[in-house]
Parts: C-alpha cells; sequence; structure tokens
C-alpha cells in the first residue's frame, strides 16, 4: 500500500482527552478513532493489526476443534429472562432498546444465552457431543469508567468458545486443551512471558476459575505472583485457604498490577437447564449438557500490545502482528528513484512481504518521524545517494543501527 492512497494521517499532539497511552499512540499513528469514552473505529492500520491478532486466535482454537460462527449482537430478551440474566440488577452493563413494535432488545454483553438456546436444534443425542462453537463477536458493556484506552471499553471485540459436554470429566479434559491453546496464543502474541494463568473465583461447578492476566502498569487488576512456581492468584480469592489449596506461601508471593486477557470458565448446567439444552445418553436417559466457556478480549489485546510494544518514538510491532512488515521511505521524486522504489516494492510483495510505502511528497524527518510512530518492525530508504551507491539503506525498529545493503540480498534477507 502507498500512503498517498491511506484517507488516515498521523498527528504530532496527544489528544486533549485520552490518559491511556496505548490510546493516544493509537490514536497519534492514525490506528484507531475515538468515537466517545469507550468506543473506538477501527481505521486500516489498526484493523490489520486485529485481523493478525484475530487469525493467530483462530489458528489454535481450530487446532483443538473449534467450529467458527457469527452470532447477531441483538437480544430477544426471552432466553435472558429464562436464565434470570435480563434484570439490570442482576447483570448492570446492560445497553437495552426497543422495536418499533415496542419488543425489548439488547446489545448482547456475551453470548452464553443465545447460543445455549440456538444448540437446542443441533444437540439431543450424546453422539452429538462433544461440540465447540466459537466466534469473534462485538459485545457491549455499559461500563462506568472507560479511561484505559482499548484496555476497557464499553464496545469491543471478543472471541468467545462454548464448548459442550456429556459430562464434568469430558468438559474438564477440553478445558486444559484450552489452557495449552491459550499459552499458544499468548506466546505467538509475544507476552507468553509476562502472561500468567490466574486463579479466580468460581462457580457452582468448580473451585475457581481462570483467568490470564498480562503484568502491566496500567493494568486494573491486582494479582498474587509466584514467578517460579508460574502460578498467580487474583486478589479476589487471596487468602490462607486458597494459598493452602494450591501449596503457595504468602512471603513468596509478588503482588503485581495485571491487565486480564482471557478467561476460562466451567458453566456446568448453569445455562443449559433452564434453557432446555438436554441430551440422551447411552442408556436412553436426558440429561442437561455440560458446559464451558473461554474468552478472549480481541480489541483489549490491540491496547495491551500497543502498551507493551512502544517506546519514546512510538509503536515497536511485532513482525506477525504489525500491519505490515516494511516501511519503505522514498526521498525524492526522481525517475531513478521512483524506479528503485517499484521494483523494492514489487519484489517484497511478490515474495509475501507486506510493504507500506511512504510516497508522500513531504521531508525526511517527518516520514523517519511517522516511520518511528507507525511501528513497523522494519524500515527501508531508498534516495538520489542510495541509488547512486547502488544500495538501500536498512534499519530495524528496534535498533539504531542503519546499514547499506544491495537490493537483491536485503530482499532475501527480509523475505525469510
Amino acid at each position: 500500500m502507498k500512503i498517498s492512497t491511506l484517507f488516515t494521517k498521523t498527528s504530532k499532539n496527544y489528544p486533549a482527552d485520552e490518559q491511556a497511552k496505548n490510546a493516544q499512540l493509537l490514536i497519534r499513528a492514525g490506528f484507531i478513532d475515538k468515537q466517545i469514552a469507550g468506543v473506538y473505529s477501527f481505521l486500516p492500520l489498526g484493523k490489520m493489526v486485529l485481523d493478525n491478532i484475530t487469525n493467530i486466535i483462530r489458528e489454535d482454537i481450530n487446532a483443538i476443534g473449534g467450529n467458527e460462527i457469527s452470532m447477531t449482537a441483538l437480544q430477544s430478551k426471552d432466553p435472558w429472562l429464562a436464565s434470570g440474566r435480563w434484570d439490570n440488577k442482576v447483570m448492570d452493563v446492560w445497553f437495552k432498546t426497543q422495536l418499533t413494535s415496542g419488543h425489548d432488545l439488547g446489545l448482547a454483553p456475551t453470548h452464553e444465552e443465545p447460543l445455549t438456546t440456538m444448540m437446542r436444534s443441533f444437540i439431543a443425542s450424546y453422539k452429538d457431543l462433544p461440540a465447540c462453537v466459537y466466534q469473534f463477536q462485538t459485545k457491549f458493556r455499559n461500563e462506568l469508567r472507560a479511561k484505559s484506552g482499548l484496555l476497557r471499553g464499553r464496545e469491543f471485540l471478543m472471541k468467545d468458545l462454548y464448548s459442550f459436554h456429556t459430562s464434568q470429566q469430558d468438559q474438564e479434559a477440553y478445558y486444559q486443551k484450552v489452557i495449552e491453546a491459550y499459552h499458544k496464543i499468548f506466546k505467538k502474541l509475544g507476552i507468553g512471558d509476562i502472561t500468567y494463568l490466574t486463579f479466580a473465583s468460581g462457580g457452582s461447578f468448580s473451585k475457581f476459575s481462570h483467568e490470564f492476566q498480562t503484568i502491566t502498569l496500567v493494568g486494573e487488576d491486582t494479582v498474587f505472583m509466584d514467578k517460579q512456581k508460574k502460578i498467580a492468584i487474583n486478589q479476589e480469592v487471596m487468602n490462607d485457604e486458597t494459598l493452602d489449596h494450591l501449596g503457595l506461601k504468602k512471603s513468596e508471593l509478588q503482588e503485581l498490577q495485571c491487565a486480564e486477557v482471557g478467561n476460562i470458565f466451567t458453566l456446568g448446567t448453569k445455562y443449559s437447564e433452564p434453557l432446555g439444552l438436554n441430551f440422551t445418553d447411552q442408556d436412553g436417559q436426558q440429561k442437561p449438557v455440560f458446559m464451558g466457556s473461554y474468552g478472549i478480549g480481541v480489541s483489549r489485546l490491540v491496547g495491551l500490545l500497543a502498551e507493551h510494544f512502544s517506546d519514546d518514538k512510538g509503536l515497536v510491532w511485532p513482525d506477525n502482528i504489525a500491519p505490515f512488515k516494511v516501511y519503505l521511505v522514498q526521498l525524492g521524486d526522481d525517475r531513478a528513484i521512483l524506479k528503485e522504489c517499484q521494483e523494492v516494492y514489487d519484489s517484497l510483495n511478490q515474495k509475501g512481504v507486506s510493504v507500506l510505502w511512504d510516497d508522500r511528497d513531504e521531508r525526511p524527518g517527518v516520514k523517519f518521524g511517522d516511520a518511528d510512530l507507525i511501528g513497523l518492525p522494519y524500515r527501508l530508504v531508498i534516495s538520489q545517494k542510495t541509488v547512486e551507491n547502488g544500495k538501500i539503506e536498512f534499519k530495524k525498529r528496534t535498533s539504531d543501527k542503519i546499514e547499506l545493503h544491495d537490493k537483491k540480498s536485503l530482499i532475501n534477507t527480509i523475505a525469510l
């Protein structure tokens, strides 16, 4: 892509109404646009980052048998009445509206009820189980506070996976598969070493649920962590009983600020019983389906990664998350420069390397500043001087070192 074809622009100024570093950087770099507090539009570069994260998650969820769907955000109140969660006193984050007929609708804060209802059409026998269904879907939550940029939004993208089983034992086995998949996902995203499986409060069918908490100074959660054992406890369940159960000593735990990036729950029959999701077992008996729920905050991850992968110059995206791999800086509009830029651009694209070509009529300092702010992994510079020398200027975003390479070797190196 050429920057001249992008409708977005970078900004030198920090948005006055944003406190969170992630939102400040992403807005300045032209990745997102703020609509209202807690509500952001993803612009072309931001959408590419969001899609890259989504694809990383999709790969590992598909690997454990996930079937991807896409459900509606508009919610009939009936299944929520059946589960007891339509009442604002029970779930206080609802956004609700009405049809012109006067029928009440909600905007989904989560999807347990509608999916459980839908699965009644597809689950009748033990032969239909297990089933694992997931989606990447926009959620709506009327949060009291929305001051952390993408880390806490009123509208956000979530990956929510739901599993359906004949027994608790079968669900627990799948639960462990999800834990392993999540570890792989966060490692691929570059935060595996700072993201910990964390014990949190459980529901009716298990003593604990689990969260995946990432260490960050902007996190809203407090966790107590044993880094040697790689075990963390959310403050909400931090007590002597929990420590004894996990074999931990309070003196060996470190108190840290974290942001929750994922969670997994054993739901049991909490939703299948009131919503009538049953199956016939091998003895011909009707039983409620046993369920689990597993979430990852996808748009939240964009904000978290922007906080983590950044410096005083701007964003510093890893290769597999960056919207483009290469920032190609064109200095001058001489025919030889344009020819060299086009050849490099085409050669890299042919090798599957994505390039953002800065073809604007701007000063070098502006282009270099934008390259640092946008944060692509590699910067290439083609100018009158490099053309005359038969070289291309190369720089990694993570280094101040500038190197000169010939075109063929540089293209082959970047394409590895």
